[in-house]
């Protein structure tokens, strides 16, 4: 999760003020301010307790304590319908804030969801996450803030304990996953970046692994700038699987450049690469690796 949150905020709050930093819209995943210059404009990004990582299974830690992780709200969408934009870096889904999450320590109320992908189709990477150095073909995040102790997402978003996001890793198989498709089916609509449409309300948890007492947790930071390290951590252990066909669409069909710029620049690889753990535990809910990894959501 990643400064897509700031773009986020910043357009549903045009009166917001942020520092020069975090209005600096100019940073790219590679380039003249590519992720080796971030912590040059973006002084977090150089902080010890960066996003994402990679999960090295044999060195984490069961945590017996940690408890199944409920999605509230996730399949009541009601009838008004969702807004997706395109924000130059990543495809957003608005969500309605009576969707939250219990299991964590306190309320986190949702925010958005986006997506991270790669470039080369089935198995050249796209998640942000890894798992023992292997990485997936996507990667979901849905965003939440801690609503129990701050009154919104732009006053949590800058403390230890005020974001909660859930990290899905999507892999490819032979299967069309329906419940994408109430994203990707409308990719086309928002090309270019700045732009947005109103998509029809879903079931948000049908995105998500059938199994989610399952999952690695630690503290972290946003993948993108400005790199705030106030994010609570859950990668689900199950993967979800999207056709290769869906894959391809979202690797091909969104543009990072606005409608009006003559050169056209395809929206890919927008993932960061893994920072370093450091002294960071990451934690299990679960003892062993045992049953299926994979769900078609």
């Amino acid at each position: 999760m990643d400064s897509v949150v700031v773009l986020f905020i910043l357009l549903l709050r045009p009166g917001l003020r942020w520092t020069a930093a975090a209005e600096d819209m100019s940073w790219t995943y590679t380039g003249l301010v590519g992720q080796s210059q971030w912590s040059e404009h973006f002084p977090e990004c150089g902080g010890s307790s960066q996003s994402p990582v990679d999960v090295v299974t044999t060195q984490t830690k069961y945590d017996p304590g940690l408890p199944p992780l409920t999605p509230l709200g996730y399949s009541q969408h009601g009838n008004r319908p969702f807004t997706l934009y395109n924000n130059g870096h990543t495809a957003v889904i608005e969500l309605p804030d009576w969707m939250s999450l219990d299991g964590l320590p306190w309320l986190f109320s949702a925010v958005q969801m986006h997506l991270h992908w790669g470039s080369g189709g089935p198995s050249y990477g796209g998640s942000e996450h890894t798992i023992n150095g292997q990485s997936a073909e996507a990667e979901l995040h849905v965003v939440h803030y801690n609503s129990e102790l701050y009154p919104n997402m732009s006053a949590a978003m800058t403390q230890r304990d005020g974001l909660a996001v859930l990290g899905i890793l999507i892999v490819t198989g032979e299967e069309t996953n329906p419940a994408f498709n109430n994203i990707i089916n409308y990719l086309s609509r928002v090309r270019h970046a700045n732009q947005k449409v109103f998509i029809p309300a879903f079931d948000v948890q049908s995105l998500l692994p059938k199994d989610l007492d399952r999952y690695y947790r630690y503290n972290g930071s946003l993948t993108t700038p400005p790199c705030f390290q106030s994010v609570i951590w859950t990668l689900f252990h199950e993967r979800v699987q999207i056709s290769k066909a869906q894959l391809l669409k979202m690797e091909t069909i969104l543009y990072s450049s606005k409608a009006d710029e003559a050169d056209r620049m395809l929206l890919q690889d927008n993932y960061r690469a893994t920072q370093p753990l450091n002294h960071r535990a990451v934690f299990t809910s679960f003892a062993a690796d045992s049953g299926k990894e994979l769900s078609s959501g």
